[in-house]
């Protein structure tokens, strides 16, 4: 942390494990106080106490009681909330359009932008009371592409992409930064979850020739949370080692 930057409140949906933890950590490290959010209360809390200055939640983030509820209970027990990292999401499954099932549309719209939705709009709420605010949302270059075989993916993370565009201008002229990382493959959990192929197909996209590095898009994450992001908003950052072509 920076000799001017102030210790804030940074609540981090899927925080205990994927690309949350390592960016939980890295707010950490910069002496931010952190909520770490988790459908399980036992993986919040595990995660929580392997990092200084912070607490776990049990939250469902597709439920929107549920998130301004918890919102609610972090302002009360941690104090004033300053940052919001999204991380929570899932692949959903990977098959062809033209077989691709409704149920798996559904639950990955819920999850990867109706979620996102619900914690920027209590999160926003919350920010605008202290006057300020930093919320960085965890797209993918696949929102910008589009990745065959992962079509409800691809569609949600391009909503994330124009929901952070669209809020960070409505809230440009407050001291509220709205931004969106859009990595390629990284190396977490979730990619384990994909097939060799699958896996074999995102690599070979990569100009510099290996998958990301959750660190690496922490280290992005926590410039885009802190103070010293003051004059972008409702934009962009690619992690994807040379892929993203715009």
């Amino acid at each position: 942390m920076s000799r001017h930057e102030e210790s804030r409140v940074a609540i981090v949906t899927g925080g205990a494990g994927g690309l949350g933890f390592p960016i939980a950590q890295r707010l950490s490290e910069q002496g931010h106080r952190v909520a770490i959010w988790d459908l399980s209360r036992e993986r919040a809390e595990a995660a929580a106490a392997h990092i200084p200055n912070a607490k776990g939640y049990e939250v469902d983030v597709t439920n929107q009681d549920a998130v301004q509820v918890a919102t609610a209970k972090v302002v009360k027990e941690m104090g004033p909330l300053g940052i919001l990292v999204t991380c929570a999401g899932h692949n959903g499954p990977l098959e062809e359009f033209v077989n691709y099932p409704l149920e798996g549309w559904r639950f990955v719209m819920t999850l990867n932008l109706e979620a996102v939705f619900h914690c920027c709009q209590a999160a926003v709420r919350e920010m605008l009371k202290s006057g300020y605010g930093r919320i960085v949302n965890l797209a993918s270059i696949a929102g910008k592409e589009g990745n065959p075989n992962a079509v409800a993916y691809s569609a949600s993370k391009a909503g994330v992409i124009a929901l952070t565009k669209s809020v960070g201008k409505e809230l440009a002229t407050t001291q509220i930064r709205v931004n969106c990382v859009t990595p390629a493959a990284i190396e977490t959990e979730m990619l384990q979850q994909l097939t060799p192929e699958f896996r074999a197909y995102v690599t070979a996209k990569i100009p510099v020739g290996r998958l990301g590095k959750a660190e690496e898009v922490a280290a992005l994450v926590a410039w885009l949370a802190s103070e010293e992001c003051s004059f972008s908003t409702g934009a962009v950052f690619d992690v994807s080692g040379g892929r993203a072509t715009y």
